[in-house]
């Protein structure tokens, strides 16, 4: 059988990916990743060689950085071990642990204000209300479907990700800025952050307001997206209570590996560690 990457293949991936309870974020991951791979390998048949090829292509060529790589990678590699194609694999780049987040990328807490004062400005109150909930308790923007009325109104939100529940609790004053918004929009049950027609509110459409938003509070486009809010979170947690641990259940990760990502320093801040050491004569 010739080993070539389609539509249909993908779609019946697809259907693996529900059937083994993977999120709909990650299944959308995989897809949109493979469907560059099919693109790349334009209906000829995949081989060890032209993984290779394409490997490289993504550095040279496209400019990928290699985290961005090894992420399409891994989702072509588990592909290929769900058609039982195991000889196309391809190693990851292997990377050296970032010591310090770049200052381009660090989101500050006066920048987070400046973010929430000029989207409540432009009168986006339920964008100034995702920014604070999401900064104040850490959860992930695919959470906040799980904050409902019912669940502001106990002060606790259950949330269930990645095949795990947590109990995500909000601060006294977040719980009651939900509960004054909740009234002010007249929602009496289910999904807090929802559309006129009561879906929750998409993704990609908060993050193109977090980018506009960005332009009017005059902040560096690439700190302004959601997960950023959660390193700010987990940043601000840390610096109060140095609990690795803790910090790791608060934000639902398994490996506090994971977590350490989070509450990286800024090359600034590592620099003035540095010079405090004085070792230099």
């Amino acid at each position: 059988m010739e080993r070539i990457i389609t539509e249909e293949k993908i779609l019946q991936y697809q259907e693996y990916l529900y059937e083994e309870e993977k999120t709909t974020a990650t299944i959308r991951k995989y897809t949109c990743d493979l469907k560059k791979l099919m693109d790349y390998t334009s209906g000829r048949e995949v081989t060890k060689k032209l993984m290779v090829e394409y490997k490289e292509a993504l550095r040279e060529e496209k400019g990928y950085r290699l985290t961005s790589i090894n992420s399409f990678l891994v989702a072509a590699n588990r592909f290929f071990e769900y058609m039982g194609w195991y000889d196309l694999r391809v190693k990851t780049y292997r990377l050296q642990k970032e010591v310090f987040v770049p200052e381009d990328r660090d989101l500050s807490k006066d920048e987070y204000r400046k973010l929430v004062h000029a989207a409540m400005g432009k009168g986006k109150k339920r964008l100034a209300m995702i920014l604070q909930t999401i900064a104040a308790t850490g959860i992930r923007i695919s959470e906040l479907p799980f904050v409902t009325v019912e669940k502001v109104m106990e002060g606790i939100v259950e949330v269930y990700c990645k095949g795990k529940q947590r109990f995500v609790l909000l601060p006294k004053k977040l719980q009651k800025k939900l509960i004054g918004y909740i009234k002010e929009k007249g929602i009496k049950s289910g999904i807090v952050f929802c559309t006129s027609g009561g879906k929750a509110v998409d993704r990609s459409n908060l993050w193109k307001e977090m980018k506009k938003l960005s332009q009017e509070a005059e902040i560096r486009e690439k700190k302004v997206y959601p997960h950023n809010l959660r390193h700010l979170f987990a940043k601000e947690f840390y610096a109060i209570e140095k609990d690795i641990a803790k910090l790791a259940d608060m934000l639902g990760h398994s490996n506090v590996e994971t977590t350490r990502i989070y509450i990286r320093t800024t090359s600034e801040e590592h620099q003035k560690q540095l010079n405090m050491m004085k070792l230099v004569i």
